[in-house]
């Protein structure tokens, strides 16, 4: 091994130890990592390195793009409400912690071998924040096995996780190996899940602590009113108040309902809902917002179905009423809001009280906040007007657009079924998929944009050319041949060994960088032991995947770390035990279905 060998092991051990230690950031630390390769390369000359081609050649690489476009499809589902829709029969029977694990764990994992796991665990975590209220549960016992159960779902199917796509591509195309089939991983990534979710529900009551603060107040003092209508013909009539999801909403107290013209206080949670009625609500801003995305509810008001931009270019907006408003005074009707302002009053806070009457009937007052459903300019047309004290955006207040979900799930169906044929590539199945959703508009195409995680992309690409160096520069070969050397030419402790320095190095790292990173050095351990490669490939995506033991290896665990309360014990107290489960069921399946 030359020198382009030892500086690209020099380089490598850097990367790990910037990234374990927090110096930098990923993106940050690899990006410098090639510069310092692709530097060494141009000034010295050499064949056996990274050049500048080679180097962006990953950033264009079919595993990339496809993890890209499965944002956008993830967005597309997410946006119609359709991920929502899959698991809400499962977690509205949740009764205690244990039916409330399993309630939200299955779909989870369940939709994580489909789907990118962290716009899962994104749309997941405010679920989790309102079972956790609503059932007075710890919610550090419900974040962590979240993320770990997003994690293993990714080790069903080759779309589960990018760290699958990205090692399937550089199998086939770096090696001539054939690639996995869309459910090949399933041998052994379904027993490890079930596996994994036995330990979840049986080790997170005695592993997990309740970190919840008794003299904390979580809730908002400002108290909207706010009305809601029951859709004709929607999924809600007919249910009872407590089967509906309306029963002890987080910091949300259902104070009567109109039918007919009449009134019905003190709601109890059997009454039955009935379409047309008009439910009025005082509560906290967060589950103002979750009800107004609830499928089988719109605004009471008429005023919505009124303005005159889609529904789906819309968002919340705050606003509070100033003294110099020409509507102060005046009631929301009377002063025709919705026409002075392109936007419809939807809840009022006023003093924390109920407020009686209609929304439309209530006389404003400088001082009341105003809940509105609006275009987003409406934040740059209002911020310097003297119309209202303050005006700000609700984060995550797009209205979703339920009905489009009836389209939204048979294109994943699709994308699913066209992925598992022999005449489509998972490339192709992801664009025709992302192409379909923005097309029948279940997202625009700017937000599926926005919604791309580029700091994940960025960190693919990289990786890619620092993996392409310790294959062109020899390391890989060495450090391989090292590797047969302690474990004496067997090749399942070979395998056993592998699995473990990707798992160690992923514990430290992002998962794509370290199964990238370790990837030439697993084939040139199977080259020079004269085994099949498929086992190395498949015990690196596994390896890469499963790792539970810090906030650092995977992006979901990092999620929620802050929402949790976690601290870095938690994670290998919890973790390490399902970090060897996962392991060993690994290793015992994995020879089996693809034999050395």
């Amino acid at each position: 091994m030359g020198w382009e060998g030892w500086l690209t092991i020099a380089v490598v051990l850097s990367v790990l130890g910037a990234l374990a230690s927090g110096i930098g950031s990923p993106v940050g630390v690899l990006f410098a990592a090639l510069a310092v390769l692709v530097t060494a390369t141009a000034l010295s000359g050499s064949d056996r390195l990274l050049d500048a081609a080679s180097a962006a050649e990953g950033f264009g690489s079919s595993g990339l793009i496809t993890v890209g476009l499965l944002f956008v499809v993830a967005s597309g589902l997410t946006r119609t409400g359709a991920v929502a829709m899959i698991a809400e029969p499962l977690i509205a029977r949740s009764r205690g912690l244990r039916s409330a694990q399993l309630g939200l764990l299955t779909p989870v994992a369940g939709l994580s071998a489909f789907l990118n796991n962290t716009p899962i665990v994104a749309v997941f975590l405010p679920v989790v924040d309102d079972l956790a209220r609503r059932l007075d549960l710890p919610a550090s016992r419900l974040y962590l096995p979240l993320s770990y159960a997003a994690i293993l779902g990714g080790t069903c199917t080759l779309i589960g996780t990018s760290t699958n796509l990205i090692i399937n591509e550089l199998a086939r195309d770096g090696h001539g190996m054939p690639g996995l089939g869309l459910f090949d991983l399933a041998w052994v990534g379904v027993p490890a899940t079930v596996a994994g979710l036995v330990y979840l529900l049986l080790a997170s009551p005695r592993l997990l602590p309740d970190r919840r603060d008794p003299g904390t107040d979580r809730l908002d003092p400002r108290q909207y009113t706010v009305e809601v209508e029951v859709i004709r013909d929607g999924p809600l009539v007919g249910k009872r108040i407590e089967e509906a999801g309306l029963r002890h909403l987080p910091g949300l107290f259902l104070a009567e309902i109109e039918r007919d013209g009449d009134i019905i206080p003190a709601v109890g949670p059997t009454e039955r809902l009935s379409a047309g009625d008009r439910l009025v609500f005082v509560g906290v801003l967060e589950s103002v917002v979750d009800l107004h995305k609830m499928r089988g509810l719109r605004p009471a008001t008429r005023a919505v179905e009124d303005l005159s931009e889609p529904r789906r270019e819309r968002c919340l907006v705050e606003a509070v009423v100033s003294e110099a408003c020409p509507l102060a005074g005046r009631s929301i009707r009377e002063g025709r809001f919705r026409e002075r302002y392109q936007a419809a009053v939807i809840a009022v806070a006023r003093g924390g009280r109920q407020l009686p009457g209609k929304i439309g009937d209530i006389v404003l007052r400088p001082g009341d906040t105003l809940l509105l459903e609006t275009h987003s300019s409406f934040v740059r047309r209002q911020r310097d007007a003297r119309d209202f004290y303050l005006v700000s955006g609700v984060e995550n207040s797009a209205p979703p657009q339920h009905h489009k979900a009836a389209l939204a799930i048979p294109v994943l169906v699709a994308m699913v079924a066209l992925a598992a044929s022999p005449w489509m590539s998972m490339l192709n199945a992801a664009l025709l998929a992302a192409t379909a959703l923005v097309v029948v508009r279940c997202v625009e195409l700017g937000e599926a944009i926005r919604n791309i995680n580029w700091n994940v992309l960025l960190v693919i690409g990289a990786a890619l050319g620092i993996g392409q160096a310790m294959d062109n520069s020899g390391a890989a070969a060495v450090i391989g041949s090292q590797v047969i050397a302690i474990t004496a030419d067997r090749p399942l402790v070979a395998l056993a060994a592998i699995y473990a320095l990707n798992l160690i190095t992923t514990e430290m790292i992002t998962n794509n960088a370290a199964a990238v990173l370790i990837f030439p050095i697993a084939m040139a351990t199977a080259d020079s032991l004269g085994v099949s490669s498929t086992p190395f490939t498949v015990t690196l995506m596994i390896a890469a995947s499963a790792a539970f033991a810090t906030p650092i290896g995977y992006q979901t665990n990092l999620m929620v770390f802050g929402p949790g309360g976690y601290r870095f014990g938690d994670y290998v107290r919890f973790g390490l035990p399902l970090n060897l489960i996962v392991m060993a069921v690994a290793l015992l399946i994995i020879p089996r279905v693809w034999p050395l």
